[in-house]
């Protein structure tokens, strides 16, 4: 498996099962994927961090250390590089842990072709959708504290640049186009998985207190994101409220 073309979408496979990677890297590679396989986590973190990616797909459970620590290098030093991680345990916990440190998605390990084609497009269209039309800016949306840029995907808070992974920029620009009014989780779940998975999806409630963190929200009482119960979220101004 080989990373060495730039046309193909580069993707880097960290797994300790080298027969699962070559057939990630047999499936993907006729569909445009350059696929490059690390199978310790600190190889599999050097090689993240020491060149472009268009996406990474990681073990939870890896020799040297573990996926969540391979994930927490990433996100430190590339915020927006999308992440797919793998869950083996079949235990939600494992997954919404990966989610709080920055997974953009999952997928267990019985995971059909398909399934892993479908998540894995999703993931790296949010982070291509820059550069998709670039003669159609869109302006830029302010909440209070709050600017986001969407042609450049960035957010500022106070003036202070926001550290936000695809999915989370994604659910913030959702909240932000439609602020003061009510979308509900199953609208949020569409927008960022384009309608693929199961609306009951309780990634979008981690996604939702990671950003909820990164605003400085109270947690049990928010007032950038709240929730409205029985209906989904909404997003306000705090510096409005009374």
């Amino acid at each position: 498996m080989s990373a060495e073309t730039t046309s193909a979408q580069r993707v880097l496979v960290i797994d300790d099962d080298k027969k699962l990677c070559r057939l990630i890297g047999d499936y993907l590679s006729p569909l445009g994927y350059a696929v490059t396989a690390a199978h310790t986590g600190p190889d599999g973190a050097e090689r993240a961090l020491g060149a472009e990616w268009s996406a990474v797909i990681l073990d939870y459970m890896l020799p040297g250390c573990d996926g969540l620590e391979v994930l927490k290098q990433i996100r430190a030093a590339k915020p927006a590089l999308p992440v797919l991680m793998f869950t083996g345990r079949g235990d939600d916990s494992d997954r919404i842990v990966g989610l709080e440190i920055g997974a953009d998605d999952y997928i267990p390990k019985t995971f059909s072709t398909r399934e892993l084609l479908a998540r894995l497009r999703a993931i790296t269209r949010r982070a291509a959708r820059i550069i998709d039309d670039p003669d159609a800016p869109e302006q830029e949306i302010v909440v209070g504290p709050l600017r986001l840029n969407p042609n450049t995907h960035s957010a500022l808070l106070r003036d202070q640049p926001l550290s936000l992974t695809p999915v989370e920029y994604d659910i913030l620009h959702a909240l932000a186009k439609a602020k003061g009014r009510i979308r509900t989780r199953e609208a949020l779940i569409e927008h960022v998985r384009d309608r693929n998975y199961d609306v009951f999806d309780r990634s979008i409630d981690v996604h939702i207190s990671a950003l909820r963190r990164k605003l400085g929200d109270d947690a049990k009482a928010p007032r950038f994101i709240r929730t409205i119960r029985a209906a989904g979220y909404l997003l306000t101004d705090p510096d409005a409220e009374p």
